[in-house]
């Protein structure tokens, strides 16, 4: 498993890079390549750089016979605008009426729409009910302006805007149709999704999308790209599981015969098996007896930033999570939320010294339904003032609501390190929602726990016995550096030629999120007599963001990864596959160094009563 697409080309000096990629008559793809992450966002964790996916369909006569302009769909970011244009310009001259169908709605790709007005002055828009209206609200805002800095060109005029309120197909040059179908989700309330009759091709935009660089049009296999998938669906698909569900629902109606994502390769052969895989993956968040309702509002994306990370730690620990965006959630959808959820987390930007009106409606409604027994908390992104995360968290202290971690505050975008301390506050919260239900089913007459650990099969499993092993790794370098450990016992050799290993990893564990594909670590085997001192130290819970090697003399083995010096043996690996295992991963790993501390020693071993607990 992993990714073994055709390497990307080499990155040009500006590290953007837009290609034609020809489909059919009439219909090319412009894919820009970015090699190297894009974006300080959680979505792009696995750090294999991305692609930005358009469709352009050339101008001709309809079916009809009535002349059909070009229609680009899903346009890209801004990132990607000078190259963009560039290759757009090939084929489409400034003087047409270009229509541009706006899959996804966000500051960064209002920007390149505002640039795209100016060198096409007959655009037309293509948008959702929500997507237009984001579009407008959007148009005329632009970020503060620096201190000094001149005063930006003054703004194009909007161009109109073709409202999709339901689905509809529109005429292409024949002998092509494209059908519109919107799907809202909390995340992307504008999101528009294309259809080619002709073709089979689903332009899905975000949905199945995988952060990638690739030439190729579509993937080589299904297991190429699984693990970059299943990162994208857990990171922004699984707090909006239900949603999601819905538009796969329609999905499948339609006669696919290509799924082509606006990140990452298209999906050919094996499009059904992924849809299968979205419903598979959402389907923990569906059973899960807990629920976090996440409510947010994101001027440009950076409140946003912070609701995924916080989301994926939640999610991770078997929580299910309630995303909702306060400026398009409708009054019973967000009462119901509040009314049924286990813990509250509310987000806000500041925008003019102020928050957002959704937001303030949405806390008056909290401090009207909300149940006082239950944790709330508090965070939001700024530039030169935080009002909005003040207003919040005064409202909901002086109603009396319990805090289940200290206000979060984000200057602008979170970085990889801020990422990650969210992902781990959020999985601290949804653990300890998960301790508080099992103390309170503990304390029920008749709980089945002394049957499960009765059970001969239970006990039996609990007689394989591991090698004790603390697991250490880092990643990045200098402030972006990160580092995770855990004490391992289910670890064992899986082959000779290479030498390797397996590791399992629970889904909870925070070092999980550095342990994908590509990613090295050190297994640190533990000496018999001496495994007491490790133990205790990573054994013991860590506050979300606290540096794990603190105040420990570290080894440094050759490629970089922390060794213990007291331990018996280490070996350094580099995980090669992962595989899922019900509440676990099962990491295969090949060794690259390694080292026998203390020749003489013995190693530590785990002994268990039961195969219910560690």
């Amino acid at each position: 498993m992993g990714s073994s697409l055709t390497p990307p080309p080499p990155a040009p000096t500006t590290d953007r890079l837009v290609i034609r990629l020809p489909i059919e008559p009439g219909l090319v793809c412009l894919r820009g390549l970015s090699p190297r992450r894009l974006r300080f966002e959680v979505e792009y964790g696995l750090e294999r750089g991305t692609t930005a996916n358009s469709f352009l369909f050339e101008a001709g006569p309809a079916a009809d016979g009535h002349p059909v302009p070009p229609v680009l769909v899903h346009p890209p970011g801004m990132t990607y605008a000078e190259p963009f244009f560039a290759a757009l310009a090939e084929t489409v001259p400034a003087d047409a009426a270009l229509k541009v169908v706006v899959g996804v709605v966000n500051p960064n790709r209002v920007e390149l729409l505002r640039a795209m007005a100016t060198r096409w002055p007959h655009l037309g828009l293509v948008a959702s009910n929500a997507g237009a209206k984001l579009v407008r609200e959007l148009w005329e805002q632009r970020r503060p302006n620096a201190p000094g800095a001149p005063e930006p060109a003054p703004l194009p005029p909007l161009p109109a805007i073709d409202v999709v309120k339901q689905e509809v197909s529109r005429p292409l040059a024949a002998p092509l149709q494209l059908t519109l179908i919107p799907a809202p989700t909390p995340r992307w309330p504008g999101a528009l999704l294309a259809f080619e009759e002709h073709s089979g091709l689903l332009m899905s935009s975000k949905f199945f999308s995988a952060h990638l660089c690739s030439d190729a049009f579509e993937e080589s296999n299904r297991s190429s790209t699984e693990e970059d998938r299943r990162w994208f669906y857990d990171c922004l698909m699984a707090p909006m599981a239900r949603q999601v569900d819905t538009v796969v629902d329609r999905l499948e109606e339609l006669p696919i015969r290509t799924i082509a994502p606006f990140h990452g390769p298209a999906i050919g052969q094996s499009w059904r098996s992924l849809l299968a895989d979205y419903r598979r993956w959402g389907e923990s968040q569906g059973k899960a007896s807990l629920s976090v309702a996440l409510l947010f509002a994101s001027a440009y994306g950076n409140t946003a930033a912070i609701a995924d990370g916080l989301a994926r730690g939640v999610a991770r620990s078997g929580v299910r999570v309630e995303s909702i965006n306060c400026e398009f959630a409708p009054p019973e959808q967000l009462i119901a939320a509040i009314r049924g959820c286990d813990a509250l987390l509310i987000g806000s930007p500041t925008l003019g010294g102020h928050a957002p009106t959704p937001i303030v409606s949405a806390l008056g409604t909290v401090l009207t339904e909300g149940d006082r027994s239950k944790p709330v908390g508090v965070f939001g992104s700024y530039g030169w003032s935080g009002e909005a995360i003040d207003l919040l968290e005064s409202k909901l202290r002086d109603g009396g609501f319990p805090f289940a971690f200290e206000p979060i505050r984000v200057n602008f975008s979170p970085d990889p390190p801020i990422l990650r301390t969210l992902e781990e506050t959020g999985l601290a919260l949804g653990r300890r929602l998960q301790t508080e239900q099992r103390r309170s089913r503990l304390r029920r007459p008749g709980g089945g726990l002394q049957e499960s650990r009765s059970n001969p099969a239970v006990q039996a499993l609990g007689r394989i016995v591991g090698s004790l092993c603390v697991l250490t790794t880092r990643k990045g370098e200098g402030a972006s550096a990160m580092g995770g450990a855990m004490v391992a016992s289910w670890v064992s050799q899986a082959s000779f030629s290479p030498p390797g290993f397996t590791v399992a990893v629970a889904k909870d564990r925070a070092v999980e999120t550095l342990l994908h594909v590509g990613d090295r670590f050190a297994l640190n085997v533990l000496a018999q007599g001496r495994e007491n001192g490790p133990m205790k130290r990573f054994l013991q819970p860590f506050v979300p963001g606290e540096d794990r090697f603190a105040g420990i003399e570290l080894e440094t083995s050759p490629g970089g990864q922390p060794v213990l010096p007291e331990a018996l043996a280490w070996l350094e690996a580099t995980v090669s596959q992962r595989m899922e295992c019900g509440d676990h991963w099962l990491l295969y790993a090949q060794v690259s160094h390694g080292g026998v501390l203390d020749p003489k020693g013995v190693t530590a071993v785990h002994q268990r009563r039961t195969g219910i607990a560690y």
